[in-house]
């Protein structure tokens, strides 16, 4: 018998606000214990306030707590994760994009990103178990790139397939592998999944 305390979830979305049909937000609605980073109402793109944002929402929970971070709320993670020394049971990290390379038409460009703050990509092992899930047709990253991030945060590699940014605009939405990823980082950090 497991005698470890449930973990809250805590959802890190990345520079979208609140998406009703995003799977982050259909996954939270299914979970007893979990909490939301708020999209911010100003300065949005800068690196600094989202860490701020996520370390508020993290002081307010006691006990353990899991992360499950999508797309630039994968950088607020790992930025997040060189700094703190909060404990942290895991983090499921799915399609971290690459701002250090040229994103499409309609994402914040380089200059842009790194006046923010959110370049370079940490790359040092981060201090707790993690799950990299990418996908091999992501417009926002390489899977070459993504597996290269993955192995120096220390994470285990997924490999989605043809999921697109794995958002709405690629069809999901509902995202089922999403509470599986979840339940199998509980097993590997000693939780019971549900």
């Amino acid at each position: 018998m497991n005698s470890l305390p449930e973990p809250t979830v805590v959802i890190v979305p990345g520079l979208r606000d609140h998406v009703a049909d995003h799977w982050q937000t259909l996954l939270a609605d299914t979970l007893d214990k979990v909490a939301i980073v708020p999209p911010l109402e100003r300065d949005g793109l800068r690196l600094a306030a989202r860490v701020a944002a996520l370390d508020a929402v993290l002081a307010d929970i006691d006990g353990p707590v899991v992360l499950v971070a999508h797309s630039a709320g994968v950088m607020i993670t790992v930025h997040w994760a060189q700094q703190s020394d909060r404990p942290v049971r895991g983090a499921l990290l799915a399609t971290p994009p690459d701002f250090e390379t040229p994103l499409p038409q309609g994402y914040p460009n380089a200059e842009e990103l790194t006046a923010n703050g959110w370049t370079p990509i940490p790359r040092r092992q981060l201090p707790f178990p993690s799950i990299v899930a990418a996908s091999s047709t992501d417009p926002l990253a390489t899977t070459r790139r993504v597996a290269g991030m993955a192995e120096v945060w220390g994470s285990r590699l997924v490999d989605l397939g043809a999921v697109g940014h794995l958002n709405p605009a690629a069809g999901y939405g509902p995202w089922p592998r999403a509470q599986e990823l979840l339940d199998e980082l509980l097993e590997m950090t000693g939780e019971l999944a549900r």
